[in-house]
């Protein structure tokens, strides 16, 4: 057994390889719909693409709140490990998927198990973690999914060499022995409260929903949340599809070209974020506040170049600043809920903002769909700047923490 000192930075590598195959397993159908559509012909079309890439997204915001609930009321270990063994056992069904409507429900189904998985981690690690390294665990756990993202981009690369359903039963296999290895590794979540919501009662989650909503403060960082959704939902799902449109890219390029670009930004930016959120948050009240305001000025025009350029140096330039704002926003989102919501409580605040996230994620994910089979993919892309731009004024304004922790 290691020491305590060295577990908390154990348990940050360890969750690491379940992000990666969080994002990973959600991430290769984005660039696998060309040869997925062979077999499946309803693929063909890029509004059921979109339809099958929001129904993880729909199933993930019903169940977001109920399963960050779940993670604070029950052990985080047994959350995260079902999480991942249903969601890897899902991945490798999904190889075998013989038309729509299978992958369809396989794909809801992935939705609901993943759902678990965030709400529960982030707050375990934020447990595990004292102020002064809290952002930076955060941040290189959350390396981990951009990494994920990045690899299954090359989803298109594993189908031209095996077959699409390899690439599916490969990673569900790998995911399942890892769950396996993860139930030895892992240790029980300090202070699991007693009261399961067996004996809580419906009534009692639906309690903790309204003491969430009556703080001002946790609704600004919902808006906050699924504001920043569209964006980040929008590059994970249409990114691929744009750099190959504007940059007139085959798909097995534009893939990996997108997704590295996108990963390798957010991973300087996790990280360098993480380090600024830490240390300006030991100084300054607000400072993780300051480190979110300077993520959102980052995204802005990466989107806008994003979304009319059409050399590929500034595509690839724009992708960067995105993706580098966006790191420090992923960063600092657990750190800075730590501010305003106590212990016992964040995994479900973080399964309510995954419900907001996801849901404005879902709309932007069929409106982009539709927006890409009329050739306006990169418009879509430019607009998003707005919202990020009127989000930025209100937390800046409107966050005022008291505590660097409650």
């Amino acid at each position: 057994m290691c020491k305590d000192k060295a577990y908390p930075w154990l348990l940050v590598g360890l969750l690491w390889v379940v992000a990666l195959l969080n994002y990973m397993d959600r991430q290769i159908l984005s660039t696998l719909q060309t040869s997925i559509a062979v077999d499946i012909p309803q693929l063909r079309l890029a509004e059921n693409f979109g339809q099958l890439m929001a129904v993880f997204l729909w199933i993930y915001a019903i169940i977001g709140p109920f399963a960050g609930m779940a993670g604070d009321r029950f052990d985080k270990k047994r959350v995260i490990v079902y999480s991942l063994g249903i969601w890897s056992l899902i991945t490798l069904l999904m190889g075998f998927a013989q038309n729509f409507t299978q992958l369809y429900i396989l794909r809801a189904g992935m939705g609901l198990s993943e759902a678990l998985y965030l709400p529960a981690a982030l707050a375990l690690i934020a447990s595990e973690h004292t102020d002064r390294t809290r952002a930076l665990a955060v941040g290189i756990h959350m390396t981990g999914l951009y990494v994920g993202q990045a690899l299954g981009g090359f989803g298109a690369v594993l189908a031209d060499v095996a077959s699409w359903r390899m690439a599916f039963i490969a990673l569900g296999v790998f995911g399942v022995a890892y769950a396996l290895l993860l139930c030895v590794c892992l240790r029980s979540s300090k202070n699991i409260q007693t009261n399961s919501i067996e004996k809580q009662g419906l009534g009692g989650v639906i309690d903790s929903f309204k003491q969430l909503l009556k703080s001002p403060q946790f609704v600004v960082i919902l808006f906050y949340f699924s504001a920043i959704s569209m964006p980040s939902w929008a590059s994970k799902n249409w990114l691929p599809t744009l750099f190959a449109q504007n940059l007139n890219l085959d798909m097995k390029i534009a893939g990996p070209t997108a997704t590295i670009t996108l990963a390798l930004a957010s991973f300087v930016g996790v990280v360098v974020g993480g380090i600024m959120s830490d240390k300006l948050g030991a100084r300054f009240l607000r400072g993780r506040i300051f480190v979110l305001s300077v993520g959102l000025f980052l995204c802005i025009p990466g989107l806008v170049f994003m979304g009319f350029c059409q050399s590929a140096v500034w595509v690839v330039v724009a992708g960067l600043c995105f993706g580098v704002g966006f790191g420090f926003l992923d960063a600092s989102n657990m750190p800075v809920l730590c501010q305003f919501v106590n212990s016992r409580s964040r995994a479900g605040a973080y399964g309510i903002m995954n419900t907001v996230g996801v849901s404005a994620g879902g709309v932007v994910t069929v409106l982009f769909g539709r927006l890409s089979d009329g050739g306006n993919l990169g418009m879509a892309f430019a607009s998003l700047a707005i919202f990020m731009a009127i989000v930025l004024v209100v937390v800046s304004v409107l966050l005022k923490p008291k505590k660097q922790n409650v």
